[in-house]
Protein backbone atom coordinates (compact mmCIF):
# COMPACT_ATOMS: atom_id res chain seq x y z
CA UNK A 1 0.00 0.00 0.00
CA UNK A 2 0.70 3.33 -1.14
CA UNK A 3 2.34 5.76 1.95
CA UNK A 4 0.33 9.02 2.72
CA UNK A 5 0.97 11.77 4.91
CA UNK A 6 -2.53 12.81 5.74
CA UNK A 7 -4.75 9.71 6.97
CA UNK A 8 -8.79 10.01 7.77
CA UNK A 9 -10.82 8.25 9.77
CA UNK A 10 -14.47 8.20 9.93
CA UNK A 11 -16.74 6.42 13.11
CA UNK A 12 -20.39 5.74 12.23
CA UNK A 13 -21.34 5.53 15.89
CA UNK A 14 -24.33 4.59 17.34
CA UNK A 15 -24.79 8.12 19.33
CA UNK A 16 -22.77 10.41 16.77
CA UNK A 17 -20.43 10.11 13.76
CA UNK A 18 -17.29 10.90 13.79
CA UNK A 19 -14.78 12.07 11.47
CA UNK A 20 -10.71 12.85 12.21
CA UNK A 21 -7.97 13.23 9.83
CA UNK A 22 -4.24 13.58 10.90
CA UNK A 23 -1.03 14.38 9.47
CA UNK A 24 1.61 11.51 9.68
CA UNK A 25 5.08 12.44 10.70
CA UNK A 26 7.73 9.76 12.15
CA UNK A 27 5.52 7.33 13.27
CA UNK A 28 2.75 9.51 14.90
CA UNK A 29 0.00 11.24 13.76
CA UNK A 30 -0.97 14.72 14.74
CA UNK A 31 -4.70 16.28 14.63
CA UNK A 32 -5.39 17.90 11.89
CA UNK A 33 -9.29 18.06 11.86
CA UNK A 34 -12.06 16.66 13.89
CA UNK A 35 -15.95 16.74 13.07
CA UNK A 36 -18.69 15.94 14.77
CA UNK A 37 -22.18 15.74 13.70
CA UNK A 38 -24.44 13.85 17.13
CA UNK A 39 -26.93 11.32 14.25
CA UNK A 40 -28.22 8.84 17.04
CA UNK A 41 -28.61 6.21 14.51
CA UNK A 42 -29.48 3.53 17.59
CA UNK A 43 -32.09 5.83 18.61
CA UNK A 44 -33.33 5.11 15.19
CA UNK A 45 -34.01 1.07 15.31
CA UNK A 46 -37.69 0.25 15.55
CA UNK A 47 -38.97 -2.34 17.11
CA UNK A 48 -38.36 -4.71 14.73
CA UNK A 49 -34.61 -3.40 14.33
CA UNK A 50 -35.10 -1.63 10.97
CA UNK A 51 -33.11 2.35 10.98
CA UNK A 52 -36.21 4.46 10.17
CA UNK A 53 -35.65 6.54 7.48
CA UNK A 54 -36.00 9.79 9.20
CA UNK A 55 -32.45 8.72 10.94
CA UNK A 56 -31.34 7.60 7.74
CA UNK A 57 -32.11 10.93 6.23
CA UNK A 58 -30.10 12.90 8.98
CA UNK A 59 -26.71 10.10 8.89
CA UNK A 60 -26.43 10.72 5.28
CA UNK A 61 -26.96 14.39 5.94
CA UNK A 62 -23.92 14.31 8.09
CA UNK A 63 -22.04 12.12 5.62
CA UNK A 64 -22.81 14.85 2.87
CA UNK A 65 -20.56 17.41 5.10
CA UNK A 66 -17.87 14.26 5.54
CA UNK A 67 -17.74 13.77 2.30
CA UNK A 68 -16.79 17.27 1.37
CA UNK A 69 -13.92 17.42 3.70
CA UNK A 70 -12.96 14.28 2.53
CA UNK A 71 -12.92 15.40 -1.14
CA UNK A 72 -9.29 14.49 -2.67
CA UNK A 73 -8.35 11.64 -0.22
CA UNK A 74 -6.89 8.83 -1.98
CA UNK A 75 -8.78 5.71 -1.19
CA UNK A 76 -5.89 3.91 0.42
CA UNK A 77 -5.91 7.14 3.30
CA UNK A 78 -9.41 6.79 4.64
CA UNK A 79 -11.16 4.23 6.16
CA UNK A 80 -14.85 4.41 7.71
CA UNK A 81 -16.17 1.80 10.57
CA UNK A 82 -19.82 1.10 11.37
CA UNK A 83 -20.49 -0.24 14.81
CA UNK A 84 -23.07 -1.90 17.31
CA UNK A 85 -26.43 0.11 15.36
CA UNK A 86 -24.67 -1.03 12.02
CA UNK A 87 -24.66 -4.78 13.43
CA UNK A 88 -27.87 -4.70 14.92
CA UNK A 89 -29.71 -3.27 12.10
CA UNK A 90 -31.60 -5.79 9.42
CA UNK A 91 -31.69 -2.97 6.85
CA UNK A 92 -28.33 -2.05 7.11
CA UNK A 93 -27.16 -3.46 3.87
CA UNK A 94 -29.36 -1.00 2.32
CA UNK A 95 -28.30 2.17 4.16
CA UNK A 96 -24.56 1.04 3.36
CA UNK A 97 -25.28 1.22 -0.11
CA UNK A 98 -26.62 4.85 0.42
CA UNK A 99 -23.97 5.67 2.80
CA UNK A 100 -21.00 4.72 0.58
CA UNK A 101 -22.67 6.55 -2.87
CA UNK A 102 -23.13 9.69 -0.58
CA UNK A 103 -19.16 9.84 1.46
CA UNK A 104 -17.72 8.04 -1.97
CA UNK A 105 -15.92 5.50 0.27
CA UNK A 106 -16.27 2.20 1.51
CA UNK A 107 -17.41 1.32 4.66
CA UNK A 108 -16.69 -1.63 7.06
CA UNK A 109 -19.14 -2.74 9.83
CA UNK A 110 -16.67 -4.47 12.49
CA UNK A 111 -17.09 -6.77 15.44
CA UNK A 112 -17.76 -5.92 19.04
CA UNK A 113 -14.50 -7.31 19.74
CA UNK A 114 -12.86 -5.61 16.65
CA UNK A 115 -14.04 -2.13 17.79
CA UNK A 116 -12.69 -3.11 21.21
CA UNK A 117 -9.31 -4.02 20.00
CA UNK A 118 -9.60 -0.69 18.35
CA UNK A 119 -10.88 1.88 21.07
CA UNK A 120 -7.70 0.18 22.86
CA UNK A 121 -4.99 1.22 20.32
CA UNK A 122 -6.38 4.52 20.00
CA UNK A 123 -6.19 4.77 23.37
CA UNK A 124 -3.18 3.66 24.11
CA UNK A 125 -1.37 6.05 21.65
CA UNK A 126 -3.29 8.63 23.53
CA UNK A 127 -1.54 7.87 26.71
CA UNK A 128 1.94 7.55 28.04
CA UNK A 129 3.62 4.74 27.46
CA UNK A 130 3.66 1.95 30.48
CA UNK A 131 4.84 -1.28 31.39
CA UNK A 132 1.46 -2.05 33.36
CA UNK A 133 -1.76 -3.37 32.47
CA UNK A 134 -4.68 -1.19 31.67
CA UNK A 135 -8.57 -1.53 31.99
CA UNK A 136 -9.88 0.71 29.31
CA UNK A 137 -14.00 0.88 29.42
CA UNK A 138 -15.28 2.82 26.55
CA UNK A 139 -19.78 3.11 27.18
CA UNK A 140 -20.69 3.64 23.21
CA UNK A 141 -24.07 4.28 22.37
CA UNK A 142 -25.27 0.75 21.07
CA UNK A 143 -22.30 -0.99 23.37
CA UNK A 144 -19.96 -0.99 26.20
CA UNK A 145 -16.32 -2.26 25.28
CA UNK A 146 -14.02 -3.56 28.09
CA UNK A 147 -9.89 -4.37 27.38
CA UNK A 148 -7.37 -5.44 29.48
CA UNK A 149 -3.71 -4.74 27.65
CA UNK A 150 -0.22 -3.61 28.15
CA UNK A 151 1.62 -1.51 26.39
CA UNK A 152 -0.40 -1.20 22.29
CA UNK A 153 -1.22 -4.58 22.80
CA UNK A 154 -5.29 -5.79 23.82
CA UNK A 155 -5.02 -9.34 25.69
CA UNK A 156 -8.75 -9.10 26.69
CA UNK A 157 -11.46 -7.60 24.61
CA UNK A 158 -15.00 -7.75 25.43
CA UNK A 159 -18.46 -5.85 23.33
CA UNK A 160 -21.46 -6.03 25.61
CA UNK A 161 -24.63 -4.94 24.24
CA UNK A 162 -25.64 -2.55 26.38
CA UNK A 163 -25.04 1.81 25.69
CA UNK A 164 -25.89 5.00 26.54
CA UNK A 165 -28.73 5.38 23.55
CA UNK A 166 -30.31 1.75 24.19
CA UNK A 167 -30.53 2.28 28.00
CA UNK A 168 -31.63 5.94 27.83
CA UNK A 169 -34.41 5.02 25.68
CA UNK A 170 -35.38 1.74 27.09
CA UNK A 171 -35.04 3.08 31.10
CA UNK A 172 -35.53 6.52 31.13
CA UNK A 173 -38.58 7.07 28.10
CA UNK A 174 -39.10 10.37 27.81
CA UNK A 175 -35.76 11.48 29.62
CA UNK A 176 -38.05 10.54 32.90
CA UNK A 177 -35.73 9.74 36.18
CA UNK A 178 -36.04 8.04 39.28
CA UNK A 179 -35.15 5.99 41.60
CA UNK A 180 -37.14 2.50 39.98
CA UNK A 181 -35.95 3.71 36.75
CA UNK A 182 -32.25 4.28 37.66
CA UNK A 183 -31.93 0.75 39.34
CA UNK A 184 -34.00 -1.30 36.74
CA UNK A 185 -31.02 0.35 34.34
CA UNK A 186 -28.17 -0.44 36.84
CA UNK A 187 -28.85 -3.85 37.51
CA UNK A 188 -29.59 -4.74 33.83
CA UNK A 189 -25.96 -3.46 33.08
CA UNK A 190 -24.71 -5.45 36.07
CA UNK A 191 -26.35 -8.28 35.02
CA UNK A 192 -24.69 -8.03 31.38
CA UNK A 193 -21.44 -8.03 33.03
CA UNK A 194 -21.94 -11.14 35.09
CA UNK A 195 -20.19 -13.16 32.58
CA UNK A 196 -16.78 -11.15 32.29
CA UNK A 197 -16.19 -9.87 35.96
CA UNK A 198 -14.83 -13.35 37.01
CA UNK A 199 -12.63 -13.24 33.95
CA UNK A 200 -11.49 -9.34 34.13
CA UNK A 201 -10.89 -9.39 37.99
CA UNK A 202 -8.58 -12.44 37.99
CA UNK A 203 -6.15 -10.85 34.68
CA UNK A 204 -5.90 -7.66 36.71
CA UNK A 205 -4.65 -4.50 36.05
CA UNK A 206 -3.13 -1.32 37.75
CA UNK A 207 -4.95 1.24 35.97
CA UNK A 208 -8.49 1.87 34.82
CA UNK A 209 -9.47 4.32 31.64
CA UNK A 210 -12.18 5.79 30.53
CA UNK A 211 -12.44 6.39 26.79
CA UNK A 212 -15.61 8.26 24.57
CA UNK A 213 -18.07 10.74 24.70
CA UNK A 214 -20.27 9.16 27.62
CA UNK A 215 -16.55 9.18 29.99
CA UNK A 216 -16.15 12.81 28.80
CA UNK A 217 -19.04 13.89 29.47
CA UNK A 218 -19.27 12.35 33.69
CA UNK A 219 -15.83 13.75 33.79
CA UNK A 220 -16.92 17.26 32.91
CA UNK A 221 -19.95 17.45 35.00
CA UNK A 222 -18.34 15.70 37.98
CA UNK A 223 -15.58 18.65 38.33
CA UNK A 224 -18.01 21.46 37.09
CA UNK A 225 -20.14 20.31 40.16
CA UNK A 226 -16.88 20.04 42.38
CA UNK A 227 -17.75 15.82 42.49
CA UNK A 228 -14.30 15.24 41.44
CA UNK A 229 -11.52 17.06 40.82
CA UNK A 230 -9.97 14.96 37.95
CA UNK A 231 -11.35 11.55 36.56
CA UNK A 232 -14.30 9.98 37.64
CA UNK A 233 -14.81 8.30 40.75
CA UNK A 234 -17.07 5.97 42.15
CA UNK A 235 -18.41 8.59 45.05
CA UNK A 236 -19.09 11.17 42.18
CA UNK A 237 -21.18 8.99 40.15
CA UNK A 238 -23.27 8.68 43.56
CA UNK A 239 -23.32 12.16 43.94
CA UNK A 240 -24.44 12.71 40.35
CA UNK A 241 -26.77 10.10 40.54
CA UNK A 242 -28.46 11.86 43.46
CA UNK A 243 -28.13 15.18 41.57
CA UNK A 244 -30.20 13.91 38.41
CA UNK A 245 -33.22 11.95 40.93
CA UNK A 246 -33.83 14.93 42.02
CA UNK A 247 -33.85 17.07 39.15
CA UNK A 248 -35.94 14.30 37.58
CA UNK A 249 -34.35 14.60 34.62
CA UNK A 250 -30.83 15.50 32.28
CA UNK A 251 -31.45 18.96 32.51
CA UNK A 252 -28.77 21.16 31.08
CA UNK A 253 -29.63 24.23 33.01
CA UNK A 254 -30.07 22.36 36.74
CA UNK A 255 -26.82 20.32 36.20
CA UNK A 256 -23.47 22.06 35.71
CA UNK A 257 -21.22 20.87 32.61
CA UNK A 258 -24.02 19.02 30.93
CA UNK A 259 -24.13 19.79 26.84
CA UNK A 260 -27.83 19.80 25.51
CA UNK A 261 -26.66 17.65 23.26
CA UNK A 262 -25.35 14.71 25.46
CA UNK A 263 -28.52 15.35 27.78
CA UNK A 264 -31.02 12.56 26.22
CA UNK A 265 -28.49 9.70 26.70
CA UNK A 266 -26.82 10.88 30.03
CA UNK A 267 -29.19 8.52 32.62
CA UNK A 268 -28.02 5.35 30.51
CA UNK A 269 -24.53 6.38 30.40
CA UNK A 270 -24.43 7.10 33.87
CA UNK A 271 -25.91 3.62 34.72
CA UNK A 272 -23.83 1.43 32.69
CA UNK A 273 -20.72 3.08 34.10
CA UNK A 274 -22.16 3.54 37.95
CA UNK A 275 -22.75 -0.78 37.16
CA UNK A 276 -19.01 -1.42 36.08
CA UNK A 277 -16.74 0.56 38.46
CA UNK A 278 -19.18 -1.38 41.23
CA UNK A 279 -18.78 -4.80 39.65
CA UNK A 280 -15.18 -4.67 38.70
CA UNK A 281 -14.08 -2.96 41.79
CA UNK A 282 -12.90 0.41 40.52
CA UNK A 283 -12.74 3.66 42.60
CA UNK A 284 -11.56 5.54 40.34
CA UNK A 285 -11.28 5.94 36.44
CA UNK A 286 -8.86 8.22 34.53
CA UNK A 287 -10.32 9.77 31.14
CA UNK A 288 -8.64 9.36 27.99
CA UNK A 289 -8.64 11.36 24.45
CA UNK A 290 -8.31 8.79 22.66
CA UNK A 291 -11.35 6.88 21.09
CA UNK A 292 -12.25 4.40 18.51
CA UNK A 293 -11.64 6.76 15.56
CA UNK A 294 -7.92 7.47 16.78
CA UNK A 295 -7.46 3.98 16.86
CA UNK A 296 -8.70 3.62 13.58
CA UNK A 297 -6.14 6.11 12.24
CA UNK A 298 -3.50 4.04 14.26
CA UNK A 299 -4.35 0.66 12.58
CA UNK A 300 -4.71 2.57 9.16
CA UNK A 301 -1.05 3.61 9.49
CA UNK A 302 -0.19 0.83 10.17
CA UNK A 303 -1.49 -0.91 7.22
CA UNK A 304 -0.08 1.89 4.39
CA UNK A 305 3.72 1.12 6.46
CA UNK A 306 3.50 -2.51 6.32
CA UNK A 307 2.34 -3.75 9.55
CA UNK A 308 -1.35 -4.45 8.59
CA UNK A 309 -2.98 -6.41 11.86
CA UNK A 310 -4.78 -8.60 9.10
CA UNK A 311 -1.42 -10.17 7.81
CA UNK A 312 -0.57 -11.10 11.78
CA UNK A 313 -3.96 -12.84 11.78
CA UNK A 314 -3.82 -14.66 8.77
CA UNK A 315 -0.41 -15.77 9.96
CA UNK A 316 -1.68 -16.46 13.32
CA UNK A 317 -4.99 -18.70 11.70
CA UNK A 318 -2.18 -20.47 9.68
CA UNK A 319 -0.12 -22.03 12.81
CA UNK A 320 -3.79 -22.38 15.00
CA UNK A 321 -5.21 -24.43 12.60
CA UNK A 322 -1.63 -26.27 10.93
CA UNK A 323 -2.22 -25.44 7.35
CA UNK A 324 0.11 -27.37 5.37
CA UNK A 325 2.72 -23.31 4.69
CA UNK A 326 4.12 -25.43 1.41
CA UNK A 327 1.20 -25.96 -0.58
CA UNK A 328 -0.46 -22.81 0.89
CA UNK A 329 2.36 -20.93 -0.69
CA UNK A 330 2.28 -22.44 -3.76
CA UNK A 331 -1.58 -22.25 -4.70
CA UNK A 332 -0.63 -18.42 -3.46
CA UNK A 333 1.58 -17.88 -5.52
CA UNK A 334 -0.35 -19.55 -9.01
CA UNK A 335 -3.60 -17.67 -8.03
CA UNK A 336 -1.67 -14.40 -7.93
CA UNK A 337 0.12 -15.24 -11.27
CA UNK A 338 -3.05 -16.07 -12.51
CA UNK A 339 -5.08 -12.69 -11.63
CA UNK A 340 -2.40 -10.60 -12.83
CA UNK A 341 -2.88 -11.97 -15.91
CA UNK A 342 -6.37 -11.35 -15.79
CA UNK A 343 -5.98 -7.90 -14.43
CA UNK A 344 -3.14 -6.53 -16.40
CA UNK A 345 -1.23 -3.36 -15.60
CA UNK A 346 -3.47 -3.32 -11.97
CA UNK A 347 -1.52 -1.61 -9.11
CA UNK A 348 -0.23 -4.67 -7.47
CA UNK A 349 0.79 -2.45 -4.15
CA UNK A 350 -2.75 -1.26 -3.42
CA UNK A 351 -4.60 -3.74 -5.24
CA UNK A 352 -7.44 -4.83 -2.27
CA UNK A 353 -9.04 -7.73 -4.59
CA UNK A 354 -5.41 -9.31 -4.57
CA UNK A 355 -4.65 -8.89 -1.44
CA UNK A 356 -8.41 -10.80 -0.46
CA UNK A 357 -7.07 -13.42 -3.05
CA UNK A 358 -3.69 -13.92 -1.05
CA UNK A 359 -5.43 -14.15 2.21
CA UNK A 360 -7.78 -16.82 0.29
CA UNK A 361 -5.04 -18.73 -1.08
CA UNK A 362 -3.63 -19.14 2.24
CA UNK A 363 -6.38 -19.78 4.41
CA UNK A 364 -8.11 -22.15 2.21
CA UNK A 365 -7.74 -25.45 3.89
CA UNK A 366 -8.41 -24.04 7.30
CA UNK A 367 -10.84 -26.66 7.64
CA UNK A 368 -9.02 -29.50 6.64
CA UNK A 369 -8.04 -29.76 10.98
CA UNK A 370 -11.53 -30.23 10.97
CA UNK A 371 -12.33 -32.49 8.67
CA UNK A 372 -10.79 -33.84 4.90
CA UNK A 373 -14.75 -34.37 3.75
CA UNK A 374 -16.11 -30.86 2.55
CA UNK A 375 -13.27 -29.55 4.22
CA UNK A 376 -13.66 -26.08 1.95
CA UNK A 377 -17.18 -25.84 3.89
CA UNK A 378 -15.55 -25.88 7.25
CA UNK A 379 -12.73 -23.42 5.84
CA UNK A 380 -15.89 -20.68 5.26
CA UNK A 381 -17.50 -21.32 8.30
CA UNK A 382 -14.36 -20.54 10.67
CA UNK A 383 -13.58 -17.79 8.63
CA UNK A 384 -16.88 -15.97 8.96
CA UNK A 385 -17.22 -16.87 12.45
CA UNK A 386 -13.93 -16.57 14.25
CA UNK A 387 -12.86 -13.86 15.62
CA UNK A 388 -10.59 -12.04 13.29
CA UNK A 389 -8.19 -9.15 14.57
CA UNK A 390 -8.08 -6.48 11.31
CA UNK A 391 -10.77 -7.64 9.88
CA UNK A 392 -14.00 -6.00 9.28
CA UNK A 393 -17.55 -8.46 9.31
CA UNK A 394 -17.69 -7.62 5.30
CA UNK A 395 -13.97 -8.60 5.12
CA UNK A 396 -14.44 -12.04 6.92
CA UNK A 397 -17.96 -12.78 4.88
CA UNK A 398 -16.52 -12.18 1.23
CA UNK A 399 -13.29 -13.81 2.51
CA UNK A 400 -15.75 -17.34 3.38
CA UNK A 401 -17.76 -16.57 0.09
CA UNK A 402 -14.27 -16.99 -1.65
CA UNK A 403 -13.14 -19.98 0.41
CA UNK A 404 -16.33 -21.74 -0.30
CA UNK A 405 -16.21 -21.23 -3.66
CA UNK A 406 -12.63 -22.59 -4.43
CA UNK A 407 -13.77 -25.99 -4.23
CA UNK A 408 -17.26 -28.24 -5.35
CA UNK A 409 -20.43 -27.13 -7.13
CA UNK A 410 -20.16 -23.53 -7.99
CA UNK A 411 -23.98 -23.55 -8.10
CA UNK A 412 -23.94 -23.55 -4.24
CA UNK A 413 -22.76 -19.91 -4.36
CA UNK A 414 -26.79 -19.35 -5.57
CA UNK A 415 -27.83 -19.79 -2.05
CA UNK A 416 -25.23 -17.24 -0.51
CA UNK A 417 -26.07 -14.86 -2.76
CA UNK A 418 -29.20 -13.73 -0.76
CA UNK A 419 -26.69 -12.91 2.16
CA UNK A 420 -24.35 -10.58 0.24
CA UNK A 421 -23.19 -13.00 -2.72
CA UNK A 422 -19.96 -12.47 -4.64
CA UNK A 423 -19.13 -9.26 -6.19
CA UNK A 424 -17.86 -9.06 -9.88
CA UNK A 425 -14.61 -9.33 -8.82
CA UNK A 426 -14.69 -11.88 -6.60
CA UNK A 427 -15.11 -14.36 -9.47
CA UNK A 428 -12.11 -13.55 -11.15
CA UNK A 429 -10.56 -14.34 -7.12
CA UNK A 430 -12.90 -17.84 -7.45
CA UNK A 431 -11.26 -18.84 -11.09
CA UNK A 432 -7.77 -17.78 -10.09
CA UNK A 433 -8.18 -20.19 -6.80
CA UNK A 434 -9.99 -23.03 -8.05
CA UNK A 435 -7.79 -23.49 -11.43
CA UNK A 436 -4.56 -22.96 -9.14
CA UNK A 437 -5.82 -25.50 -6.70
CA UNK A 438 -6.37 -27.73 -9.66
CA UNK A 439 -3.49 -27.48 -10.90
CA UNK A 440 -1.56 -28.17 -7.44
CA UNK A 441 -3.55 -30.96 -6.65
CA UNK A 442 -0.62 -33.33 -6.22
CA UNK A 443 0.56 -31.04 -3.81
CA UNK A 444 4.25 -31.34 -4.53
CA UNK A 445 6.98 -28.76 -6.41
CA UNK A 446 6.40 -30.08 -9.72
CA UNK A 447 7.38 -27.27 -12.60
CA UNK A 448 4.03 -25.66 -13.75
CA UNK A 449 2.83 -25.67 -17.08
CA UNK A 450 2.85 -22.60 -19.17
CA UNK A 451 -0.69 -21.04 -19.08
CA UNK A 452 -2.40 -18.52 -20.55
CA UNK A 453 -5.69 -16.94 -19.28
CA UNK A 454 -7.96 -14.55 -20.48
CA UNK A 455 -11.80 -13.16 -18.97
CA UNK A 456 -14.37 -11.23 -20.82
CA UNK A 457 -17.76 -10.65 -19.25
CA UNK A 458 -19.42 -13.94 -20.24
CA UNK A 459 -16.36 -15.80 -18.38
CA UNK A 460 -13.14 -17.32 -18.70
CA UNK A 461 -10.78 -19.00 -20.88
CA UNK A 462 -7.48 -21.36 -20.11
CA UNK A 463 -4.98 -22.72 -22.27
CA UNK A 464 -2.89 -25.24 -21.61
CA UNK A 465 0.18 -27.42 -23.14
CA UNK A 466 -1.47 -30.36 -25.05
CA UNK A 467 1.58 -32.44 -23.71
CA UNK A 468 0.45 -31.53 -20.23
CA UNK A 469 -2.68 -32.35 -20.73
CA UNK A 470 -1.55 -35.84 -21.99
CA UNK A 471 1.11 -36.43 -18.88
CA UNK A 472 -2.02 -35.32 -16.24
CA UNK A 473 -5.26 -36.93 -17.00
CA UNK A 474 -6.95 -36.70 -13.67
CA UNK A 475 -6.01 -33.05 -13.74
CA UNK A 476 -7.05 -32.92 -17.61
CA UNK A 477 -10.49 -34.39 -16.67
CA UNK A 478 -11.29 -32.36 -13.67
CA UNK A 479 -10.85 -28.97 -16.06
CA UNK A 480 -13.12 -30.55 -18.22
CA UNK A 481 -15.58 -30.56 -15.24
CA UNK A 482 -15.13 -27.13 -14.27
CA UNK A 483 -17.24 -26.48 -18.17
CA UNK A 484 -20.31 -27.74 -16.32
CA UNK A 485 -19.99 -26.13 -13.27
CA UNK A 486 -19.36 -22.30 -14.40
CA UNK A 487 -22.23 -23.12 -17.18
CA UNK A 488 -24.28 -23.89 -13.46
CA UNK A 489 -23.59 -20.13 -12.79
CA UNK A 490 -24.60 -18.70 -15.95
CA UNK A 491 -20.91 -18.66 -17.43
CA UNK A 492 -18.89 -20.11 -19.24
CA UNK A 493 -15.33 -21.63 -19.35
CA UNK A 494 -13.21 -22.83 -22.43
CA UNK A 495 -10.26 -25.25 -22.40
CA UNK A 496 -7.77 -24.63 -24.94
CA UNK A 497 -4.83 -27.25 -25.94
CA UNK A 498 -1.35 -25.73 -27.32
CA UNK A 499 0.85 -27.55 -29.09
CA UNK A 500 4.48 -27.50 -28.26
CA UNK A 501 5.04 -25.11 -31.46
CA UNK A 502 2.48 -22.86 -30.00
CA UNK A 503 4.00 -22.86 -26.90
CA UNK A 504 7.43 -21.91 -27.99
CA UNK A 505 6.22 -19.03 -29.87
CA UNK A 506 4.19 -17.39 -26.66
CA UNK A 507 7.14 -17.93 -24.76
CA UNK A 508 8.95 -16.12 -27.08
CA UNK A 509 6.52 -13.70 -27.15
CA UNK A 510 6.35 -13.00 -23.46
Amino acid sequence: MARHDTLAAVDLGSNSFHLQIGRVVGGQIYPLDSVREVVRLGAGLTSDKRIDRATQAGALNALAKFSERLRGFPRQAVRVVGTNALRVAKNSAQFLREARSVLGFPIEVISGREEARLIYLGVAHSMPAASHKRLVIDVGGGSTEFIIGTGLEPQLTESLYMGCVSYSLNFFPEGRIDKARMKAAEVAARQELSGIVRTYRAAGWEEAVGSSGTARSIENILRENGFAEEGITRNGLEKLRSLLLKAEKADPDRVPGLRPNRAPVLPGGLAILSAALEELGIDKLRVSEGALRHGVLYDLLGRVEHRDMREVTVAQFMRRYHIDTGQAERVRNLSLTIYDALVPGADREDDADRLMLDWAARLAETGLSIAHAQYHKHSAYVLSSADMPGFSRMEQARLARIVLAHRGKLSKLSKVEEGGGLEGTDWKLVFALRTASLILRRRADDRLPFLRVAADAGGFAIDLPQSWLDENPLSADALESEVSQWKAVGMKLEIGALSDKKVSVLKQVR
